[in-house]
Order: structure tokens, then sequence, then C-alpha cells
């Protein structure tokens, strides 16, 4: 596992890669949060993004949403002091675990497995969700295109269904494809609903 280390101490951050390395871990790369860090960590392509920052400025915040975008990687925060405003603005940007005051290298590996946990587990959600969403656009698009053969063609709902899984088969395409085809023709030509 290839571990990134951000940190503007260099002494915080020796704490972590002993934790790190006492754990197992040896592909350990320390980035300073300084110029292009964060084109840095994208070409690095870390498998977990560690941040030790002390008291990070909500600018250093902010950057830390561009690492947490272009990475989708989990992201462990330490910081010395927080408040609820760091607090939110930490977890708006996609970090996993936020730790104050914690920094001691016995409690590196558990915040490193919590912060994968808790990273995978958000994806998870995020991938059902999506999926989710997908779904409904499908059933949506199937619902009109039915409507749209029901009015036309004097179709019941199930024989209008019947015709767009026919023709999905006959053409090797699945039915939403048939579906948005008929809606966009249909608008194509003019028609109303």
């Amino acid at each position: 596992m290839r571990i990134a280390i951000v940190d503007d101490s260099g002494l915080r951050a020796t704490v972590l890669e002993d934790g790190l390395r006492e754990a197992g871990y040896d592909d350990i790369h320390v980035v300073p949060p300084l110029g292009a860090w964060v084109a840095k960590l994208e070409r690095m392509a870390p498998d977990v993004v560690l941040m030790d920052l002390g008291s990070p400025s909500r600018d250093t915040l902010e950057e830390m949403l561009a690492v947490s975008r272009a990475l989708a990687r989990p992201i462990a925060m330490f910081v010395d002091q927080s408040d609820d405003q760091m607090i939110g603005a930490a977890i708006d940007a996609g970090v996993s675990a936020y730790v104050v005051d914690g920094l001691r290298k016995e409690r590196v590996k558990p915040i490193l497995d919590l912060a994968i946990r808790r990273f995978n587990a958000f994806n998870k959600m995020q991938t059902e969700l999506d999926e989710a969403r997908s779904a409904l656009a499908d059933r949506k698009a199937i619902d009109r295109a039915k409507a749209l053969l029901m009015k036309s063609r004097n179709l019941a709902e199930p024989d209008a269904y019947a015709l767009l899984r026919s023709t999905a088969m006959n053409q090797g395409r699945k039915i939403v494809e048939v579906a948005e085809a008929l809606i966009t023709a249909h608008s194509l030509l003019g028609g109303k609903e």
C-alpha cells in the first residue's frame, strides 16, 4: 500500500512514518504542503493520504477538497486544535478520519484502518445511490416511452411495454435505449405529449 504523508512539520511526519513502519508499511512518501503539492500527490497516486497540518487554514482545507476530488482515496487528517467550522470543512472535503490532538505512533495504524473502512463504506453508499438514481431515470424514460406508444398507437400499457421489450430484443439493445430513442424521435418530429 502506497501511503502519502502531507506534513508541514518534519517532526510530526516522523511520528506518522514510525507508526506506519511499525505496522508493517514501507511504501511511504512525505509531501510538504508547498508549491504544486496536489499535482505531486496526483502523480504519486497513493492508496491513502495522511495529513498532519497542525492548525490548518481555510485555504489548506480547500486544497484538501481538491486532493479528495482528484484522488478519491481515504484521507486521515491530524490537527492540533479544531472548531466546528474546520470539522465541517474537513468532512465536506472528503476526510475519512479527523483526529484532534491525537498524534501518537501507536494510534496511526487504527486510524489508517478507520479511514480506509469509512472511505469504502461511503464509496459503497455513493455507488448504491448512483445506481438507484440511474434506475429511476431509466424507469422514467421507459414510462414516458410507454405513454407515447399508448397515445400514438392506442395501446394498453402492457402492450406498449411488450412492444418496447420486443424491439429492444430484436435490435440487441436495452429497453431504456429503445425508450430514449423513441422519446428523441418523438421530440424531433415535433410531437407533443
